[in-house]
């Protein structure tokens, strides 16, 4: 798949909110920090799409992003960030959920970790209750440049058995880098492939 135009579609805070234009959605969530606004950026071409800071914490509202006028890249705020007040989390932990469990155009949830480090108590339960949830998702392993080749391999597979402890088989999983574009075509060839199925379904099952 080739991205030949991003459109900023609208930010929101409840599933009333969201662009009235309905397409299917594939959304991006990690915990703050992780690269999510980088890998963004990198995927849709484009270096000021989504908003990219050094602080994080920096996405609050769940922002729609129309590809191609085909679907929506979703951009939600990340998870876990800790210098954000116990009511502000809260908040924004109830946006997320309601989005994620929800939004009937969702077709994808990529959780976004990062590829340098084991997987985290709080990554694993989100992922354990996107299992319970039955909601489509998806694993970015980010910054796949920052380790030699060898040593990502081996951060790579000790995380994939750790999924594998609460998971008969693997989620679809890729490994990205924004900085040299690493997993790129991968991504966008998966959702062209989601999108492919979907065009497939009977009317009944599309969203």
């Amino acid at each position: 798949m080739k991205i030949n135009e991003a459109l900023f579609a609208g930010s929101s805070t409840r599933i009333s909110e969201k662009p009235k234009q309905k397409f299917p959605e594939f959304a991006f969530i990690g915990r703050s920090n992780v690269g999510k606004s980088s890998l963004i950026n990198m995927l849709c071409n484009n270096r000021k799409l989504a908003m990219t800071s050094s602080t994080p914490g920096k996405t609050r509202l769940v922002n729609h992003f129309l590809i191609n006028r085909q679907w929506y890249l979703v951009d939600l705020p990340g998870y876990g960030y800790a210098k954000m007040s116990m009511s502000g989390r809260q908040k924004l932990a109830q946006m997320i959920r309601n989005y994620i469990n929800l939004s009937e155009e969702l077709a994808m949830l990529f959780v976004l970790i990062d590829s340098r480090h084991d997987i985290g108590k709080i990554d694993m339960d989100f992922l354990i209750e996107l299992g319970e949830g039955r909601i489509p998702f998806g694993i970015i392993f980010t910054k796949g440049d920052k380790l030699g080749p060898d040593a990502l391999k081996r951060q790579i597979e000790k995380n994939k058995e750790m999924i594998l402890e609460h998971w008969e088989e693997m989620p679809p999983y890729f490994v990205s880098s924004s900085e040299n574009g690493t997993g790129r075509q991968e991504i966008l060839e998966y959702i062209g492939s989601v999108l492919d199925n979907m065009k497939n379904l009977p009317d009944t099952q599309k969203l």
